[in-house]
């Protein structure tokens, strides 16, 4: 039984395991462990920071254009419970765990369970393999997540928004411009304003010029009409 769960494991996940007990140890849960020393308790903790340190380096290098509020809202949609039980899931993790009787009887594992499984595989397969075959691992499940979140945050994406409704409107591309710009180099603050198809929208201070384009796109579709100023708060 303990075989085939391993062997099982292995086939969803597509890696060998060279040291197959960091493979037991990671689908032992700590209610069928004698202590919780030997549970996956421990691999969780270790796969929960490299889940993490991978998602943002993948952010900064695919998502230039986007601040650090924006990344960071986007990783923690990503590195949620939510997502880490929903890759568990895809991986078909409840029919390889090693559970105690409390809790082997339930028609449907707590969703917290799953996703420690996939934390902690995380963590045994870099112990393993090392950190590269598990970027590997980990992206090619989380990288759809990454985009699906990229693609819900941009809905408040003034900048996109804009965009959108003038290739649609006018099949034409808004023009930022850098009106003035004031304060010392260490905090400057930028004046922008929008144009599209010839006409000119209110301008937006920042204190960073990706900002003061996001306000000002925010004025153009106030005044088209597109949001309202609740929009700005949400």
């Amino acid at each position: 039984m303990r075989t085939e769960a391993l062997e099982r494991c292995q086939e969803a996940i597509g890696y060998r395991f060279q040291d197959t007990s960091l493979l037991a140890r990671a689908l032992t849960h700590a209610s069928i462990a004698s202590n919780r020393l030997d549970s996956n308790e421990r691999l969780e903790f270790l796969g929960d920071a490299i889940l993490g340190m991978v998602v943002c380096q993948y952010l900064f290098e695919n998502y230039p254009d986007e601040l650090e509020g924006e990344l960071t809202k986007i990783k923690s949609t990503v590195v949620s419970g939510k997502t880490c039980a929903c890759i568990s899931e895809e991986l078909g993790m409840a029919e390889c765990l090693f559970l105690g009787n409390g809790i082997a009887g339930r028609s449907k594992l707590p969703s917290s369970v799953l996703a420690a499984v996939f934390e902690s595989l995380i963590a045994a397969m870099m112990l393993d393999a090392g950190l590269e075959r598990t970027r590997e691992f980990i992206l090619r499940y989380v990288a759809p997540y990454i985009e699906e979140a990229a693609d819900s945050d941009n809905q408040h994406n003034f900048k996109s928004q804009l965009q959108q409704h003038a290739q649609k409107a006018s099949s034409a591309t808004p023009i930022y411009e850098l009106l003035d710009e004031k304060g010392p180099d260490h905090s400057k603050c930028f004046e922008v304003a929008v144009c599209v198809a010839g006409r000119r929208f209110a301008s937006a201070w920042g204190p960073s010029k990706k900002e003061a384009e996001q306000k000002a796109a925010f004025n153009a579709l106030t005044e088209l009409g597109l949001v309202t100023t609740e929009s700005a708060a949400s």
